[in-house]
């Protein structure tokens, strides 16, 4: 998809992966101008491999985001990522990300033996990663994260601790501890922002009552506005050339 001088495409991962991996995806600022643009939270972990005009290349992992954060696209930049969901950072990255919500961090520049020529050609790119993600899946795995994780994307939020919880015969207190150790945030508070995530789709089509399962009219204005910094009647006005949030945007 092309706007405002962005480039943008995504690529689903094959079935063997889809619990780890939400989506590949490329990002190009193909304009002599930087952009300005607010990144909204998705419940997302990317791992970018980036490189500009400005500044040389790149790999990071950027956490969970809880905010609307203001954010630069440099001219000609060029991003590929990987977009993971949460079963990815214990059994795939093998590390808790706590300590980066709303923020990242820079890693070598050979992770995972990826380098700049990788950015040359997006298809590549997604196998070569696809292939390495299958080499780290775990031999075993714990049966009620998988099923948690499963019902969280599968419901984008919808199901209540409590009814989760019940689901997978795990109390709401170890999965919330298992969550702030492991994410730096409560399954709730998680559940909130695949929540928001599946509004701006009924937002971006005009939709300005909830479609989802909010209380009322005010708390989804309130959830809206925590999560973007603004009421949903603005994020529909500015939805194409302020806000950004990748997951959502039209594909090619």
């Amino acid at each position: 998809m092309m706007s405002n001088g962005l480039d943008y495409k995504l690529k689903k991962p094959d079935k063997s992966i889809a619990d780890y991996v939400e989506s590949f995806w490329y990002l190009e600022n193909l304009s002599d101008c930087d952009k300005k643009a607010i990144a909204l939270p998705d419940g997302r972990i990317d791992l970018f491999l980036s490189k500009s005009t400005s500044e040389p290349f790149g790999i990071s992992l950027l956490g969970i985001g809880t905010k609307p954060i203001q954010a630069i696209i440099p001219r000609r930049s060029l991003i590929f990522a990987i977009s993971f969901k949460i079963l990815a950072t214990e059994f795939i990255l093998s590390s808790s990300v706590a300590e980066l919500l709303d923020k990242g961090k820079d890693l070598p520049n050979d992770f995972w033996n990826l380098n700049v020529n990788d950015l040359n050609d997006f298809e590549l790119f997604c196998n070569k990663v696809s292939h390495k993600i299958k080499k780290l899946l775990p031999k075993e795995i714990d049966s009620r994260k998988q099923k948690l994780s499963q019902l969280i994307y599968a419901s984008k939020g919808e199901l209540t601790v409590h009814e989760l919880s019940e689901k997978v015969f795990w109390s709401s207190r170890q999965i919330n501890r298992y969550f702030n150790q492991q994410f730096g945030l409560s399954l709730k508070e998680y559940c909130n922002i695949l929540r928001f995530r599946a509004s701006l789709e009924h937002i971006a089509k005009g939709k300005l009552f909830p479609e989802l399962d909010f209380a009322d009219q005010n708390h989804f204005i309130k959830q809206i506005k925590k999560f973007s910094g603004v009421v949903p009647k603005e994020l529909f006005k500015h939805k194409n050339d302020r806000f950004i949030l990748l997951s959502t945007f039209p594909q090619k």
